[in-house]
């Protein structure tokens, strides 16, 4: 393994303690944090540049090399998770602020943190890039539509201003990260190993300001948002698995598309949450930051010790990419 690739793997199996430990200090003293709010945009755009920072053009190779699995994992990115959501909203209740915190989830592209989780889990991980990839740079044009449709009847979505956030806090970071990849490689590949860290508290300072903003209302609702957040993201790694496996996917497809519909770009959901709407809707996204690093972990590690056919043991060794 890389040092890159070994900082990585480290900090992922560390990153839930590290967020939960964050989230708790920041509900015990929320005085301290609450301030943070405006400055998660610029967290999410330093995130997303460390992301662009790491992607090359064989990322996208592979949509043309296995064009069935990459098709199929970027569908399902985009159907099983917001109409999960959607579904979680109808069945608990939840204040118009949580219902809509939990669709912006739903509607996010895949964290970068999936990427990490899929190398542990002895996944397909070209796959698993050229999804997080692709569906970053399609979120500013599907992510404002499906939370208009699915979230316009809690709160007012404005879909145009969404896509403008998107593309300044995702889209430019993320190309501007790919460009200095593509101009100034030797200062990049230094820089490699220590983007996981720069994600960690980039993401673990996000979970503070959001906790922080919405300290009362996470303890008068914690439960059922922590439930929804749980149910969504379980269901998703479950669906995802079986969404592969219907259309005939190799062991190690499957993995990496159950890990990537299930894992959602929490940072995104949250920066879209406190500029557009309040501060309580980014509540789950905060809980599901915490949550689907948890989930993913285990998951992971239970994968770990089941291998898999060779093709997939080779691409699952091609791992690398920011923590989120």
């Amino acid at each position: 393994m890389s040092r890159a690739g070994a900082v990585a793997e480290g900090i992922a199996r560390w990153f839930p303690l590290i967020v939960l430990v964050a989230g708790a200090v920041a509900l015990a003293v929320p005085g301290a944090f609450s301030g943070w709010t405006v400055a998660v945009p610029w967290l999410l755009a330093l995130i997303m540049l460390g992301m662009g920072m790491t992607l090359r053009p064989v990322d996208f190779a592979y949509v043309a090399t296995r064009p069935v699995a990459f098709v199929i994992g970027v569908v399902a990115q985009f159907v099983i998770m917001p109409l999960l959501g959607w579904l979680i909203t109808m069945a608990l209740p939840l204040s118009p602020e949580i219902a809509v915190g939990v669709i912006l989830v739903a509607c996010a592209p895949g964290g970068t943190a999936s990427n990490v989780m899929v190398y542990l889990a002895r996944g397909d991980v070209a796959l698993s890039v050229a999804m997080t990839s692709v569906s970053t740079l399609l979120a500013p044009l599907l992510t404002p539509l499906l939370v208009l449709w699915l979230a316009g009847s809690y709160l007012p979505v404005a879909p145009g201003a969404l896509f403008l956030s998107i593309v300044q806090v995702v889209l430019v970071p993320v190309v501007l990260g790919f460009l200095l990849r593509r101009f100034v490689p030797r200062a990049v590949e230094r820089a490699l190993p220590v983007l996981p860290l720069v994600s960690v508290l980039g993401i673990t300072a996000v979970v503070m300001a959001v906790v922080a903003g919405s300290a009362e209302e996470l303890l008068t609702a914690g439960l059922v948002i922590v439930l929804a957040v749980i149910v969504h993201n379980v269901f998703g790694l479950v669906l995802g698995y079986g969404a592969a496996r219907l259309v005939g996917l190799d062991e190690s497809a499957r993995r990496a598309i159950s890990i990537e519909v299930g894992m959602q770009n929490s940072g995104l959901s949250a920066s879209l949450a406190t500029t557009h709407f309040t501060a309580a809707a980014a509540l789950p996204a905060a809980v599901f930051s915490v949550w689907h690093n948890i989930s993913g972990s285990l998951v992971a590690g239970f994968w770990a010790r089941r291998p898999v056919a060779r093709t997939g043991d080779r691409a699952a060794r091609r791992s690398r990419g920011p923590v989120s």
